[in-house]
């Protein structure tokens, strides 16, 4: 007889229910983006069932973001392409794959009643020999600025092949490069801004050096200024309070209502005198500015914007050095922003104001064009996984190479290391092996080749010692990767590994899945 220890709210899911029904969410999550990889990869078309926005991407972590999953398996995948997005901003996707793969080869290994344990001591070990592979493969051409470049152009190329932008990757490629170059080794991304405007063409798009903003100066104040000194605030600069807020006054007569009014005013313009005393001729808000504070301003020889969206005054006073000042009684704790020319510039069919010259240097706009809203969207991710990934790259200057290479070169490691293993734990070994070899053979099939052809080819030709040899998926053959330009980060590749196999690793200890409700307040727990 059975011993019921769950209240009927929890139910228990044991042993080997339990490392299926995990090891199914994660395959299945794998199953899911693995159309997605590499240069001849498919879009997801995401639809939502409550309101009628949709989103056309092929990035791993936006498409395992956007879906909400009940299985915990699943959600752990979910993790670990987002941690992915966030540390090196590319390779979602190949990070998801392995884990998923790699499951699916522990769930072979268990049905032939391996204990997961020693499955998880065999994929360290070949973890280890797999990293350390990439280790000695890595290419380091920092010391030489024209390599280095190069390096930078081909890592964008290879990443944005995949991507929308794959028509263009050549344009787009230098367009990212040269915005991360003018970084100068800083891996802030807040110094690059991207401005999407619907129209025109992806090839349309431009990186222009300095900060620009989506808004425009006052009512006749000049369009061009040079040595701008300006003050960014977010201060209230409205009068007329009692229209505003609907108070009611009784009054004896007109005159006294007038007096009001002119004490509003005269407070504003106590307000704007104190202003013009930092010796400004730019002031930025992030609130309105009404038409007599404008009109002061503009007497003061002070250009005004108004309303400046909150993300552009926090980024203008990230690159023109200043802060944004919410009070003005103390000129010594205000900090001033620097640039050396703001005018108005138009841009599609809008009129936005540039900021050149600014204190932060390395600060640029990319400004992306295409047809419709899904596009410019896509773009931009594309566009950020490239500057993510060629940001991360001027810190850690080593690279691989793509189309497969890295992963064979890396499974050969781990066969070796599988034949110095003895017992059950070589097995599993060789599983992470078969695994890693199944991200060129995805690559393959999504390219619509014979991928068992293909990736057997491959493993003959790196096995046999040509360690630059890849998949050149234009043309279905094996090729020399380093010749093709198909770069990779190393710190991408090594994250991939080292993340899957300890995504994987968490899901294989696991051998009871308990659901419950949360316990709540008025549950009698004595």
């Amino acid at each position: 007889m059975s011993v019921q220890i769950f209240n009927d709210q929890a139910t228990e899911e044991r042993a080997e229910n339990a490392r299926l029904s995990s090891f199914v969410g994660a395959i299945a999550v794998g199953d899911l983006v693995k159309t997605t990889l590499g240069p001849k990869g498919m879009d997801k078309l995401l639809t939502s069932a409550s309101s009628n926005e949709s989103m056309v991407t092929n990035d791993g972590a936006t498409i395992l973001k956007s879906i909400p999953f009940d299985n915990p398996a699943a959600k752990v995948l979910v993790n670990i392409s987002k941690v992915q997005d966030d540390e090196v901003g590319d390779g979602t996707t190949s990070v998801t794959v392995l884990a998923a793969e790699l499951l699916r080869e522990a769930e072979k290994l268990i049905d032939a009643k391996i204990h997961p344990q020693t499955i998880i001591e065999g994929y360290r070990i070949a973890s280890k020999a797999a990293l350390d592979a990439l280790d000695r493969v890595a290419v380091d051409n920092s010391g030489d600025p024209a390599a280095f470049r190069k390096d930078l152009i081909n890592i964008a190329r290879t990443t944005l092949s995949s991507k929308i932008l794959s028509q263009d990757k050549e344009y787009f490629s230098k367009l990212a490069v040269d915005a991360i170059l003018r970084l100068k080794g800083s891996t802030n991304l807040e110094h690059i801004q991207i401005i999407k405007k619907s129209g025109g063409k992806l090839a349309d798009s431009f990186l222009d050096e300095g900060f620009i903003l989506n808004k425009r100066f006052g009512v006749n104040q000049p369009k061009r200024l040079e040595k701008a000194r300006i003050l960014i605030a977010n201060t209230s600069m409205d009068t007329d309070k009692v229209k505003i807020f609907g108070a009611k006054f009784k009054v004896d007569s007109t005159s006294k209502l007038a007096e009001l009014e002119k004490a509003e005013k005269d407070k504003m313009r106590a307000k704007v005198e104190k202003i013009s005393k930092f010796g400004i001729n730019v002031f930025i808000n992030r609130q309105l500015i009404y038409d007599y504070p404008e009109q002061l301003f503009t007497d003061a020889k002070i250009n005004t914007i108004e309303h400046a969206d909150f993300d552009g005054i926090e980024r203008l006073a990230l690159v023109t050095g200043g802060e944004v000042a919410s009070t003005f009684d103390e000129p010594s704790m205000v900090k001033l922003g620097f640039c050396d020319v703001i005018e108005e510039v138009i841009i599609g069919e809008d009129i936005m104001t540039k900021f050149s010259g600014v204190a932060a240097g390395e600060a640029c706009t990319i400004v992306l064009r295409g047809a419709t809203e899904q596009v410019l969207d896509e773009a931009e991710r594309s566009l950020h996984d490239a500057l993510s990934v060629l940001s991360q790259t001027t810190r850690e200057t080593r690279t691989t190479l793509g189309g497969g290479c890295a992963e064979m070169i890396m499974s050969k490691a781990v066969d070796t290391a599988a034949q110095n293993q003895e017992g059950k734990k070589s097995l599993a070994v060789e599983a992470f092996a078969r695994a890693l070899r199944q991200l060129p053979t995805i690559l393959a099939d999504n390219a619509g080749f014979d991928s068992s052809e293909l990736v057997t080819k491959l493993r003959s030709s790196i096995y046999n010692g040509m360690l630059t040899s890849g998949l050149d998926l234009n043309n279905g053959v094996i090729a020399d990767m380093r010749e093709l330009g198909i770069v990779e980060s190393y710190k991408l590749k090594n994250a991939v590994v080292s993340s899957a196999s300890e995504a994987a690793e968490v899901l294989l200890r696991v051998d009871n899945i308990i659901r419950a409700k949360p316990r709540t307040a008025d549950r009698n727990m004595r």
